[in-house]
């Protein structure tokens, strides 16, 4: 980053800001809705996808860790034992490993473009119906776990599988589990990316961790203030409101994919 000028330096600092909302606001999309915008200030995904993960590492860990130690305190049954869905977290896993590793191997070759239109288009209906009140009722396990090796694959060789992974997981998790169920996954998923990264001697730009780490920290406890919010009210509003970010996500998907 040492060729870029004063602005673009605050306003990457910004964009990691704002991942950090939607990051721990709802447990997913941080890189899905920075990445497109930061590579609109300099084009180089090798440059913040390792930020990205680090950041991921730490804010999920640190979430997790944070919601155990206050459960002695809640009266809530469905979560007393624990904040994260372990039992659905080990089928979906058992799922998407395999498909995880093909795609951080770069074992298969797909055109990047058209498999993200598909994607973000499946997620679109996704959101749609969460909008509407109108949520699907089949419990097509087939399809569950045809979008879970999707997932699992393009996370493996992107950042992109967050919302069809999400699209699952929303159907079969409580609200109050979803976000730390998936900030578990996320860990799971970015470690893998990781000893990629650290086997192919990716630079993980340790130095900028300096000054971005606490840009999403100040987003994440934004975002943490936004989750306890979005938690409060009654479940329409809450899947209303996943579906909106949703949908945006798929739209910025599809019009980046489209203008490559």
């Amino acid at each position: 980053m040492s060729d870029l000028q004063w602005y673009q330096y605050a306003i990457i600092g910004l964009l990691f800001v704002w991942s950090g909302v939607v990051r721990s606001g709802f447990g997913f999309g941080g890189a899905v809705f920075a990445l497109p915008l930061l590579l609109l200030v300099t084009n180089q995904p090798l440059l913040f996808l390792p930020i990205i993960a680090v950041h991921l590492l730490v804010f999920s860990s640190v979430t997790v860790y944070q919601n155990h130690r206050q459960l002695v305190h809640t009266s809530d049954s469905r979560i007393a034992n624990s904040s994260v869905d372990w039992a659905f977290l080990k089928k979906a896993m058992l799922i998407m490993i395999i498909p995880k590793i093909i795609g951080v191997l770069g074992l298969l070759t797909l055109p990047a473009d058209v498999m993200s239109i598909i994607i973000f288009a499946i997620v679109a209906v996704y959101a749609l119906s969460y909008i509407f009140n109108r949520p699907f009722t089949s419990k097509n396990k087939f399809l569950d776990v045809v979008f879970l090796c999707l997932g699992g694959y393009i996370s493996g060789t992107s950042l992109i599988g967050a919302p069809l992974i999400v699209a699952v997981f929303s159907k079969y998790v409580i609200k109050e589990k979803l976000r730390d169920t998936l900030f578990v996954l996320w860990f799971l998923l970015v470690v893998i990316k990781m000893l990629s990264y650290i086997y192919y001697d990716v630079d993980l730009q340790l130095i900028h961790h300096l000054w971005l780490l606490p840009c999403a920290g100040i987003g994440h406890l934004i975002g943490l203030r936004l989750h306890n919010y979005l938690v409060t009210k009654n479940n329409e509003h809450f899947y209303r409101v996943l579906g909106i970010v949703l949908l945006l996500t798929s739209i910025g998907g599809v019009v980046k994919a489209v203008s490559v």
